[in-house]
């Protein structure tokens, strides 16, 4: 209600992991109307979830050795990454133009494949974040990530009106991080190509 009353509507509610403690799940949400209301409404709706602030006495720490080859995955990938909270973060942008109620939508706005490699040790990673994809790419990136070890998590919408119509795969596994970039390459080059399998 706190959203609705900020004017802004959910888009989707589901979970992206399995089996974690405690249960978590997300909402997606648009808006379209007066900046300091809708801020507002997530404020007030954050509020409720009792989700802390950011803490500004912390100073960014320098980036940490992440135990695994970085730079190989970055160039697996074909896309650098940045390290966050320890993280590596490494975002994909779709080719095509997203539109959504005629408006561009752009990568930052949530409509990146998101991958995120979090040492676990011995050169290993878990990964997580979603795969965006067009209807025609949801069944062979689930098989290719599969043969590779990566469980799927979710499969969903997040917007209501996107052209084209795009749906997101979120992911999980934890092995060698070298093997799971290889695994993750995205499935929109040109020829769609994922794990050197052409669709």
């Amino acid at each position: 209600m706190k959203l609705r009353q900020g004017g802004i509507e959910q888009t989707a509610v589901h979970n992206h992991l399995l089996h974690e403690p405690p249960r978590v799940l997300y909402t997606h949400t648009a808006g379209h109307g007066d900046p300091a209301q809708m801020a507002k409404g997530v404020h007030d709706a954050l509020a409720l979830t009792k989700t802390p602030g950011p803490d500004k006495t912390q100073t960014p720490a320098a980036p940490a050795d992440l135990g695994f080859d970085r730079k190989q995955v970055e160039q697996i990938l074909g896309h650098a990454g940045k390290v966050n909270g320890g993280i590596l973060q490494v975002t994909v942008p779709r080719a095509e133009k997203i539109t959504d109620s005629r408006m561009e939508v752009p990568p930052s706005m949530g409509v990146a494949t998101a991958l995120n490699f979090q040492p676990t040790g011995g050169g290993k990673a878990a990964i997580t974040g979603d795969f965006v994809l067009l209807g025609k790419d949801v069944n062979p990136v689930i098989k290719a990530l599969r043969e590779n070890g990566i469980e799927g998590t979710a499969l969903h919408s997040h917007l209501l009106a996107e052209e084209p119509r795009l749906w997101f795969m979120h992911f999980w596994a934890n092995d060698d991080a070298v093997k799971l970039a290889k695994a993750c390459v995205p499935p929109w080059t040109t020829p769609i190509q994922l794990n050197n399998q052409k669709f």
